[in-house]
């Protein structure tokens, strides 16, 4: 009678863990866009960062990729930030799963008013942005944060954030340098990006930051067809990946 009785809680407790995930919606992907607005970047070159994210979620590539995804959707949301205390929700978690959401989102982007105009603190950042994929509602396999920026930070506290959202579960941190400096560009592979497949990019010129985040989001946003989606998981254990996915949204 006692086996029955465990083994009755157990199936209960792996029901009740599926049923809460599959409370979320599922995507593709969760894609945070950390953009640095920080006291080096002008009203100029702040204009034509936020207009680089607007216009690339307005092209046809970005829509592309995204619809030719497994399920067809994404997860993005859009922060702004500066020293260590200072990061915003700009535009918070959207789904985009056609053109016209994907628009949708840049409109939102369109909106946004500058947050901050501070000193440079990536590692807070990071932080920050690490809880915000906790009951984010959404489920994904892939979890991405997405650093642009025109300078550093402590070394050793921005590759501690680094690792400590990784051991969190987020699944790759990239990167979109804004300037000629190879220091710069050099800190960011040695101490921002990391995780599966990260990278990053180099905007030469806040001009090019358009183009370089196009191209940036279809490399981040593409995936190869055979990598299983979150549902088709669940149908081969549905209990485990419930109680796993719950746990890795609480894991920050």
């Amino acid at each position: 009678m006692l086996k029955k009785a465990i083994a009755g809680l157990a199936i209960m407790a792996a029901a009740s863990s599926a049923n809460a995930a599959l409370m979320d919606i599922q995507v593709d992907l969760e894609l945070q866009l950390l953009a640095d607005v920080s006291g080096s970047v002008s009203s100029t070159e702040y204009s034509l960062q936020l207009q680089g994210y607007e216009q690339a979620f307005r092209s046809a590539n970005v829509h592309d990729a995204i619809m030719n995804g497994n399920i067809g959707s994404i997860a993005v949301q859009y922060i702004e930030w500066s020293s260590t205390s200072l990061q915003q929700v700009q535009v918070n978690w959207f789904e985009i799963n056609s053109a016209a959401s994907a628009n949708a989102f840049a409109d939102a982007l369109a909106g946004v008013t500058r947050a901050f105009n501070n000193s440079t603190s990536i590692y807070g950042a990071i932080d920050f942005g690490v809880n915000q994929f906790v009951d984010n509602g959404f489920d994904s396999n892939r979890q991405v944060m997405d650093i642009s920026g025109d300078g550093t930070s402590s070394a050793s506290l921005t590759s501690t954030a680094r690792d400590n959202a990784l051991a969190a579960g987020i699944d790759t941190i990239n990167g979109i340098t804004i300037g000629t400096s190879t220091s710069l560009q050099n800190f960011y592979d040695a101490n921002v990006i990391g995780g599966v497949g990260a990278f990053q990019i180099n905007a030469s010129t806040f001009a090019d930051f358009t183009s370089g985040i196009e191209r940036k989001l279809v490399r981040e946003i593409s995936v190869p067809k055979d990598v299983p989606t979150p549902s088709s998981l669940a149908l081969l254990a549905i209990g485990l990946i419930g109680a796993g996915a719950a746990a890795r949204k609480r894991r920050a």
